[in-house]
Parts: C-alpha cells; sequence; structure tokens
C-alpha cells in the first residue's frame, strides 16, 4: 500500500515555534499509511490578484503545486487576536484562486491548534475551520486538537509524555481519516 502524502501547513513562521516543534513531534511518530511533509509559506507573497497574470508569481506556482499533489493537509496554527495567523490564511487564499482552479477541494484535513495560552488556540482552530469549508477541505471532526500552555509541555527541550501519548492518538484518527478517502 503506497503512503499517503500529507502536506504539513504550520501558521507561524517563528523558527522556534510551538507549532513548529508539534508539528516536528508528530512527523517523529512512525507511520505506515501517511508521510508527513512541511510545506513552507513564509515566504509567499501576499496575495493580489493583479498578480494572476499569464506567469504568477513562481512561490505561488510551486505551492500549488505542492497543495495539488498532497493526498491531505494537516494544520498547526497559533492564535493571533482570536484567529488564525495572515499567513497561514495567506497560504490558504493562493491556492484556492484565481477562481475555479481551487487547489484544495475533496481532500481530508486536520487542525492543530497550540498556544502559550490556556484555551489552546480554540478561536483559531475554529477560524481556520471555516476557511475549510469554504475551500472543501474536509476537516476530521475528532478528535480535536487543542493544545495550550505549550511553553509548560517541553521539559528540557524534551515534549512530556502525555502530549507525546495525546499526538500520537490524534495521529492515528487523522490515519483513520485519510483513509476513508
Amino acid at each position: 500500500m503506497d503512503k499517503k502524502k500529507i502536506a504539513v501547513l504550520i501558521g507561524s513562521l517563528r523558527k522556534e515555534s510551538y507549532n513548529r516543534k508539534m508539528a516536528k513531534e508528530m512527523m517523529a511518530l512512525p507511520s505506515e499509511r501517511i508521510d508527513l511533509e512541511i510545506v513552507d509559506i513564509a515566504d509567499l507573497p501576499h496575495y493580489n490578484e493583479d498578480l494572476e497574470t499569464e506567469h504568477p508569481p513562481k512561490s505561488w506556482t510551486a505551492f500549488r503545486e505542492k497543495i495539488k499533489g498532497a493526498d491531505g493537509y494537516l494544520f498547526f496554527t497559533p492564535e493571533y487576536n482570536r484567529g488564525m495567523p495572515s499567513a497561514l490564511k495567506n497560504a490558504i487564499d493562493i491556492a484556492s484562486r484565481p477562481y475555479g482552479h481551487n487547489c484544495w477541494a475533496a481532500k481530508p484535513g486536520g487542525v492543530v491548534s497550540v498556544s502559550i495560552s490556556a484555551l489552546g488556540a480554540f478561536g483559531a482552530n475554529h477560524h481556520l475551520r471555516q476557511s475549510m469549508v469554504f475551500v472543501d477541505v474536509l476537516l476530521m471532526q475528532q478528535p480535536e486538537a487543542y493544545i495550550g500552555n505549550a511553553a509548560a509541555l517541553f521539559e528540557g527541550g524534551t515534549l512530556v509524555q502525555d502530549t507525546k501519548d495525546f499526538l500520537e492518538k490524534y495521529l492515528r484518527a487523522f490515519e483513520e481519516w485519510v483513509a476513508k478517502f
């Protein structure tokens, strides 16, 4: 059985972000069904319809190809002002445009939100889900993943076992979700 290619999109651009750390922890878990690969969004120019010409920015074209080529998506998002970061929203917009050329459509996805606050980026998780409904990404509903107090979850740089166990449970559920498509 071929492994499904899952594009991992991380909303935080900070090199040492907790979302990046959680994504890498999940990527380190063994999987016989899916292959997780980070698709970088840091250098994507802001979406501007005026740039939708015969030759759009090369970074847009390369990003769209990665999104089209994925069998599904796994998002890791922090929360900025009760919503997802602008870089993540920009990436969603780029791959859903121009109108009629949505690269995201009809594929499975999952959302993990990570925050230093106790709420676990609840607002960003749901803000991201709203956009995914419109671009037709079929998000896994359960288990939900709101990881709060992220700064306290890394003891000496190592993720605490309870959170590792949760990430593994989430990954197994996500594998099942992806297998349905």
